[in-house]
């Protein structure tokens, strides 16, 4: 088979041939139509990621069909269209993840190839209303996106949310996810010709976070948030709380922008503020993701779509931050 492969720190991805997995028992393999990347490929690629096993075939993202089965699991997985839950070893905890907790594409073989194997207990029916191209977009990024929401925040029908950086695929299933539930979505970004696309989705307005004095217009604008979805940190986190109302709820998944800056204790008991940190999700997280997405019938934001030959491009696209929405590799 095809695989994209990277061969070390800071090297580019290459196509090599790789031999086809075998299904062990409990597992199946899957012949991947759809994989989509995610910053943590970046970082991996850069040698900025806690695990540093080279080489490595990357890749957390994908859909596909099922076509071989190991021992013990159910025969009619067998040509199913499937999307894949990559997180594995979460645990009891629901709280948190456990110490054996992993993501697909690395340490074991990723996505970006022609064929992967994959726990059986992580396969879930592809939605039909869904391409491969977008169901390869919504596991890693979409299941963040329910937990920092659903899970972390309690968000409800009716709530106004903020959500940072968006154009990002975390940001946007966030938004997605957020107007789907009936609550009020305003958004964040550095480009207007992003704010305005978030419109397009539904989002009631946002401001750029470049803009001089950005939260106190926002807070003139809309009195506050229930809910706030950040994955930058740095210095507008103190801005963000300033912006939650009494009682709200930030989770934060990311921090782009490095170390907080000065919180003012007050701002927090005072007003009784709970702020959440989250990584992706558990099982049970992705389930309900799944159902939502179906339920509402929700299309995941494709950004635009490459052939697994130019997985280098697609890298460096992602790099420069120009997308809105998704970036996905074709397969066959």
């Amino acid at each position: 088979m095809k695989a994209v492969y990277l061969e070390d720190i800071n090297k580019p991805f290459t196509i090599i041939e790789k031999e086809k997995p075998v299904a062990g028992p409990g597992e199946a393999i899957v012949q991947v139509k759809a994989a989509a990347l995610n910053r943590r490929d970046v970082w991996i690629q850069k040698g900025r990621y806690f695990i540093k096993e080279y080489p490595a075939i990357l890749g957390s993202d994908c859909a596909g069909v099922v076509t071989e089965l190991g021992e013990g699991v159910d025969a009619n997985w067998l040509n199913q269209e499937v999307i894949v839950d990559p997180s594995t070893g979460w645990g009891d905890n629901p709280r948190v993840h456990s110490a054996k907790y992993k993501i697909m594409g690395m340490p074991e073989d990723g996505a970006f190839a022609e064929y992967v194997k994959v726990p059986a207990e992580n396969l879930h029916q592809k939605p039909i209303h869904l391409s491969f191209e977008e169901a390869a977009a919504l596991p890693l990024a979409g299941v963040t996106a329910y937990r920092a929401l659903f899970t972390k925040c309690e968000l409800q029908a009716g709530d106004k949310v903020l959500v940072t950086g968006a154009g990002g695929g975390v940001a946007l299933f966030a938004i997605q996810f957020a107007l789907a539930t009936g609550a009020e979505v305003w958004v964040t970004s550095g480009s207007d010709e992003k704010i305005g696309l978030t419109q397009d989705l539904g989002a009631a307005g946002g401001i750029s976070y470049k803009k001089e004095n950005w939260g106190k217009d926002l807070k003139a604008q809309t009195g506050g948030f229930d809910v706030i979805i950040d994955s930058a940190a740095g210095e507008g986190f103190v801005q963000l709380v300033k912006l939650a109302k009494p009682g709200g709820r930030i989770s934060m998944y990311g921090g782009t922008t490095g170390m907080i800056g000065q919180l003012n204790p007050a701002d927090l008991f005072w007003k009784q503020l709970s702020i959440y940190g989250s990584t992706m999700g558990t099982a049970q997280d992705f389930a309900a993701m799944l159902k939502l997405v179906e339920e509402k019938e929700i299309r995941p934001v494709v950004d635009i779509v490459y052939p697994m030959e130019q997985a280098e491009e697609a890298m460096r696209y992602m790099e420069a931050s120009k997308q809105f929405g998704k970036i996905v590799l074709k397969f066959g």
